[in-house]
């Protein structure tokens, strides 16, 4: 079996798309999947599977929501051992301890086109900073990530990718719950 965590974005926010979480476990336990685990109102969610490509898993989970819930939610699935490497090297932690409340990644739904990223890093973000890693954008936000400009819809429109983006904590937390 192989642990994945499924990231859905736009679920409860603002009074839209909402799923309730113990609703979310059941449609993936339904789904045939195992060890389902969900953090937060956001639409996080742990489980394990047979080995699977993550595509076909997030179309599986994608048209369920949409049969049960009638919300088309983007959603990436993601290895934990990719999810690991995103939680051990984030450069902001790593090379120059940033507050970590001020730390966010955007996940990516694929590695970006490198001359996308080389027009985005031309542009002025005020404080904000972030590097790209493969499939992650890692941010430092010092004045909080409502406030940035480098926000979810800003990568998508630039990267012309899926990105969802969880704080720092979460990433954490995440890494953790994959562990049981």
């Amino acid at each position: 079996m192989q642990t994945y965590i499924a990231i859905l974005r736009g679920i409860n926010v603002n009074g839209k798309n909402i799923i309730k979480m113990d609703k979310l476990l059941l449609l993936f336990q339904n789904l045939g999947f195992e060890h389902v685990k969900t953090y937060i109102q956001s639409g996080n969610v742990v489980f394990q599977s047979k080995n699977i490509e993550t595509s076909h898993l997030e179309k599986l989970i994608q048209d369920k929501i949409l049969e049960d819930f009638d919300c088309k939610i983007p959603i990436l699935v993601i290895e934990k051992s990719e999810w690991n490497l995103v939680a051990n090297n984030n450069p902001f932690v790593n090379q120059r301890n940033e507050d970590t409340a001020k730390l966010h990644v955007t996940f990516l739904s694929e590695e970006p086109n490198e001359a996308f990223i080389e027009k985005i890093k031309q542009g002025n973000y005020d404080v904000d900073e972030f590097f790209v890693a493969g499939k992650a954008i890692y941010l430092f936000c010092p004045n909080g990530y409502g406030n940035t400009k480098l926000s979810n819809n800003f990568f998508e429109n630039k990267l012309k990718i899926t990105a969802t983006t969880r704080n720092w904590k979460t990433v954490n937390e995440l890494k953790i719950i994959a562990e049981y």
